[in-house]
């Protein structure tokens, strides 16, 4: 689960931005520019940060700030950018990507999650998953089944990595919930069993099974080929 520190002024349009990006499974905290954001980023430890990069932001000193950042943290940064504004942006800022503000929610987060692969990709991680005719590419964020690449949501995918990240061991559901959706999440244990549904939908058939229900437990990722109960 990848968490955002969105960095702007409270806003009916940010507000909209925030819940958007929720829905699509990110963890999102969001702070006004200012002092002390290089505590935030080492307390909150996000994966990526969103910058509202308007008038406010439009001073000498944001320059320098993105350094100590991108030094600091090397995190990758995401521009919000006012269309308006775009004549006056420097253009030696040191940003991962932009994008025109009041944002497309879905070109959003495709491009969040093309940052977020990237980081992946050059910290190593991209080694793949494999079990009978499944592929987990950790670097690409994609998922394929016989060579044919399966249209997951994020949480259904982050549900799946983590459990085939480790094979054979049973998480409750609450455990689930904890390490996926996050420690701050208040809905019921039964999404779990609703995202395992629509998993299974979409990865496995009559022949092939691989997230096992283990009854009166949880789950588990396996490779055999039994019922799944």
């Amino acid at each position: 689960m990848s968490r955002l520190l969105i960095i702007g002024r409270e806003s009916a349009g940010l507000a909209g931005l925030v819940s958007g990006l929720d829905r699509n499974g990110f963890i999102c905290s969001v702070i006004p520019y200012g002092n002390g954001i290089l505590e935030e980023i080492s307390t909150r430890r996000p994966d990526l940060i969103v910058v509202e990069m308007n008038g406010y932001m439009a001073g000498g000193g944001v320059r320098d700030w993105l350094k100590e950042v991108k030094r600091d943290s090397r995190l990758p940064v995401m521009a919000l950018i006012a269309r308006d504004r775009l004549d006056g942006i420097d253009v030696s800022l040191d940003i991962d990507d932009l994008i025109i503000s009041p944002a497309d929610n879905r070109e959003l987060v495709l491009r969040i999650k093309r940052l977020l692969s990237k980081r992946n990709g050059n910290q190593g991680n991209g080694e793949l998953i494999t079990c009978d005719g499944l592929v987990i590419d950790l670097a690409k964020c994609e998922v394929m089944v016989d060579g044919n690449v399966v249209d997951l949501t994020f949480r259904e995918y982050e549900l799946l990595k983590f459990l085939a990240s480790n094979r054979g061991r049973v998480y409750t559901r609450d455990a689930l919930l904890n390490k996926v959706w996050g420690y701050d999440y208040y809905g019921g244990d039964r999404t779990v069993d609703v995202h395992i549904r629509r998993l299974r939908s979409k990865i496995e058939d009559a022949k092939r099974t691989f997230i096992e229900t283990v009854r009166n437990i949880g789950y588990r990722f396996t490779s055999g080929h039994g019922p799944r109960m």
